[in-house]
């Protein structure tokens, strides 16, 4: 795919299913790391996202590739076998996956990586979501968001590169399904 494309805009989206159960890993990671099988999703995982890296940096495409990584929820708690857990840790957070709007569910790190764009080892601290990885990504391409509707998301890429002080949203919304678990109110002149 990329070889087809490397030399214009292309989006590449990869969704695994590391970390996520049922925990299946191949016999490579298997028994791999002391955490059990969920320490085995990550270290297998990591090894997958280390290749994609690998063939960024030989293609020659490392400066002009924005790469985001994400979870799409906390860890998935109620996994266990025995007293072991198996789904995960989501540190000082109460929940996890699927526990309606508890913050161990919805909040989750994400790393951006960009270089000769974007300094390295810069933290930000405003709410965002993952619904602006769309107006992020159409803004990258030089497309213009759609004004017909609208759009929950907002491009990071002002508080990426510091030339917006704080984050576009004021509210954040989390359902599960239909219903509405947990609003998120960031005011935006405190």
């Amino acid at each position: 795919f990329y070889f087809r494309n490397k030399h214009r805009p292309f989006l590449l989206f990869v969704s695994l299913l590391h970390v996520h159960t049922p925990l299946i890993t191949t016999e490579r990671f298997h028994g791999r790391s002391r955490h059990g099988l969920y320490g085995d999703n990550v270290e297998e995982m990591d090894w997958m996202v280390g290749r994609l890296l690998d063939v960024i940096e030989k293609e020659g495409l490392k400066n002009t590739t924005f790469i985001y990584f994400a979870s799409d929820h906390g860890g998935f708690l109620e996994a266990h076998r025995g007293n072991t857990q198996l789904g995960g840790w989501n540190g000082v957070y109460k929940g996890g996956k699927g526990m309606g709007g508890w913050e161990g569910g919805i909040r989750v790190p994400g790393i951006v990586r960009w270089p000769g764009v974007l300094p390295a080892g810069k933290t930000v601290d405003e709410p965002t979501s993952l619904m602006d990885i769309f107006p992020t990504v159409v803004t990258l391409a030089g497309g213009a968001v759609p004004q017909d509707r609208v759009i929950d998301g907002r491009t990071l890429l002002p508080l990426l590169q510091k030339t917006a002080p704080r984050s576009g949203h004021e509210f954040l919304f989390h359902y599960c399904g239909l219903v509405l678990h947990a609003v998120r109110w960031y005011q935006q002149d405190s």
